[in-house]
């Protein structure tokens, strides 16, 4: 009976320190790059986008405060090339690959006309800094228009995404690779 126990256990000194369990983050998998919408439109406005950095994937937020979950609507695509509503102009993009990111909200007061959001067309969106990110490369505004406010995000190569919604947020993370690995 002892030799038996002593075979299957391993002496630990009692003061040893437990071993360092390697830490790792489940990525979500399951994602694509195809085309993602919802129908649904508020004149609730625009009032801010920002991303941030995660261990998976990279997330642009935008803003708008005050909008039901329901009232949210949103076009999410790759394109080759992003082209400002009304216009047809063509805002380049840097990156791999261009997300054109359409929400059915405007970025002005649709009462004044006034502008909610101060991004100008063709420019990088304000406040957001890409340095450091794995995936996000560029941001681009192109425009506020009947009630559509159209960006354009620049990634490092066309990987999958998803679209999510929160009461008064649109959502977009995009993967850092296909695979799902850190």
């Amino acid at each position: 009976m002892l030799l038996g126990t002593a075979m299957g256990a391993t002496a630990v000194p009692a003061d040893a320190a437990p071993l360092a369990t390697a830490r790792t983050t489940a990525c979500p998998t399951g994602w694509s790059s195809l085309a993602k919408t919802r129908a649904a439109s508020t004149s609730t406005p625009v009032t801010n986008v920002r991303t941030g950095r995660h261990a998976c994937y990279d997330r642009m937020v935008v803003d708008i405060p005050g909008a039901s979950k329901g009232s949210l609507g949103y076009s999410v695509r790759y394109v080759d090339r992003l082209r400002q509503d009304g216009s047809g102009r063509v805002i380049p993009v840097r990156g791999g690959a261009v997300l054109e990111v359409r929400v059915t909200a405007p970025a002005y007061d649709p009462a004044t006309g006034a502008p909610t959001y101060p991004a100008r067309a063709g420019r990088p969106l304000p406040g957001v800094d890409l340095a450091g990110y794995r995936t996000f490369r560029d941001t681009r505004f192109a425009g506020s228009f009947e009630g559509d406010t159209q960006l354009g995000l620049g990634v490092r190569a066309r990987l999958p995404f998803r679209v999510q919604l929160v009461t008064g947020h649109v959502i977009v993370d995009v993967a850092h690779n296909w695979t799902g690995a850190r």
